[in-house]
């Protein structure tokens, strides 16, 4: 914890030169690390779709005939609200402008081809693949969880290749749970310092008041107060309740968009991306998105490095509520209310924006390289009717996005750094919200260095030694199900035996 509040202390006062730093970091790593990031996620969503597919998944995360500890929509919006943060109702905005202007597969800028690519290469970035990187970490501590019975307090645990008391063993095992901490620290920490500026925007547009350091101070020290209390309550009190109130605030924000805009445009564009998407998958999934499109091949860079650092989280979160499932339930759970529900807000926001864009409205593209990513929402959201009610909706849905995500990670960073839990135990609280004043310290150090690059290097450095905690949690996973499957065999011939 320490060594966090020093690196973000570090961040506050690194100013232009850090930020130089680290985007010449992000450069080095782009150019010779990528094959690595584009590899594991291949394999991973192989492995899944094989694992999903086969007589495996029908092995059942706790006894046989043991029922779900929560309902299809419960178990849906605890998963879709936590893995994602207001960052998406940025991003499914801006980045189709972003590939309008420096579109994939050769097409020209702003031609009728950019169009139709503009809104594909995010969903992928949404989609199924990033989705199943969650799936991994999920499956593998369920697994050992609720079929194994093993106490699983921190990641390492649910890799069988490290069991045992071996000092070698047990090094590799700290090393492991640091990386994840240090994924965490550094998936959350982009995740706030990409979202504060933008509501600070919206606020600012909304009310008048200057959009400056201090009211994005102000926002930091309110989410302080809204993050401690819902920590403090806990798990089922605290982050179950606000998981229901981001469903709804979010598809109404979702439909009320839908509803005022194009509708039968953005449905019918939505329908031609899907299209286009399965079409060319195999191409984004390889990142081969042509010879001049550097652009999308160091989107997706940046997107993989982002959801491996979220992926300990997600899988514990995931895994601590998905007793009773079948592993084929619990990944084709994720693939719809997670990936489907990401790509929902693509086809809407990033839809409408393209609209606006084509129709001569608003030059958005324009507004973006002047003004930024938070000057594009704030644009957006006051072309539609009842602006300042719209304004209000966007930014209560932001904070509990917001509070959503930090409240979970806060409370399975608490589980890595406390000694021994009892079964059913939770962290300290005291723990909690320690580790709550950590991320917002670290995600203020990101606001205050700057740039939408930075916090796009901070997620690919975190995400890189995740990459291999994922290989072995795949191993790991094969090992559970082919080894529990043998003593089943066993019990079997005896029974026909006699």
């Amino acid at each position: 914890m320490l060594l966090f509040g020093i690196v973000s202390a570090f961040l506050m006062l690194g100013g232009d030169t850090l930020q130089q730093s680290i985007s010449q970091l992000l450069d080095v790593m782009t150019a010779h690390s990528k094959w690595l990031y584009i590899g594991i996620y291949i394999i991973n969503f192989i492995f899944l779709f094989w694992l999903g597919c086969s007589h495996y998944g029908h092995i059942r995360l706790g006894q046989p005939n043991e029922k779900p500890e929560y309902n299809d929509f419960q178990w849906g919006s605890m998963v879709f609200a936590t893995g994602i943060d207001a960052s998406i109702l940025m991003l499914s905005t801006t980045d189709p402008l972003q590939y309008l202007q420096n579109p994939p597969f050769g097409a020209k800028p702003f031609s009728a081809e950019a169009y139709r690519y503009a809104n594909v290469c995010g969903q992928f970035h949404w989609g199924p693949m990033a989705w199943m990187i969650f799936a991994t970490a999920t499956v593998a501590i369920g697994y050992a969880l609720y079929v194994k019975n093993l106490r699983v307090q921190r990641l390492s645990a649910a890799i069988d290749l490290l069991e045992g008391p071996q000092p070698y063993k047990k090094i590799i095992r700290k090393l492991i749970d640091f990386t994840v901490v240090f994924g965490i620290m550094g998936g959350i920490g982009s995740s706030i310092g990409m979202e504060i500026p933008v509501i600070s925007k919206v606020l600012s547009t909304m009310t008048g008041l200057n959009d400056t350091i201090w009211l994005k101070l102000a926002l930091f020290i309110i989410l302080l107060v809204l993050f401690t209390l819902t920590v403090y309550a806990g798990l089922d009190k605290g982050i179950k309740k606000l998981s229901a109130w981001h469903i709804y605030t979010a598809i109404g924000f979702l439909l009320l968009v839908l509803l005022i805009g194009p509708t039968f445009k953005l449905i019918g564009a939505e329908g031609r991306d899907v299209f286009h998407l399965f079409g060319n998958f195999g191409r984004l999934s390889l990142n081969q998105t042509g010879a001049h499109s550097a652009f999308a091949q160091h989107e997706t860079l940046f997107y993989w490095g982002w959801w491996l650092s979220y992926m300990p989280v997600m899988g514990l979160f995931i895994a601590r509520i998905s007793r009773g499932r079948t592993i084929r339930q619990v990944l084709l759970g994720m693939a719809t209310y997670g990936a489907f529900s990401c790509m929902s807000f693509y086809a809407v926001l990033g839809g409408y924006a393209l609209f606006l864009q084509r129709s001569g409205q608003i030059d958005l593209v324009h507004l973006l390289n002047t003004q930024g990513q938070a000057a594009v929402i704030a644009a957006v959201i006051t072309t539609l009717p009842f602006k300042i009610i719209m304004l209000a909706i966007f930014c209560l849905s932001c904070f509990i996005f917001l509070a959503t995500t930090i409240s979970s990670s806060a409370f399975i960073v608490s589980s890595f750094t406390s000694l021994e839990l009892k079964i059913g135990e939770q962290p300290n609280r005291w723990n909690r919200m320690a580790w709550v004043i950590i991320f917002i310290l670290f995600s203020l150090g990101i606001v205050l260095v700057g740039s939408f690059q930075t916090i796009q290097a901070v997620c690919v450095i975190a995400g890189f030694p995740l990459i291999f905690v994922c290989a072995l949690l795949l191993v790991s996973i094969f090992h559970a199900v082919h080894d529990g499957e043998i003593p089943l065999k066993l019990k079997k011939k005896k029974l026909l035996i006699f």
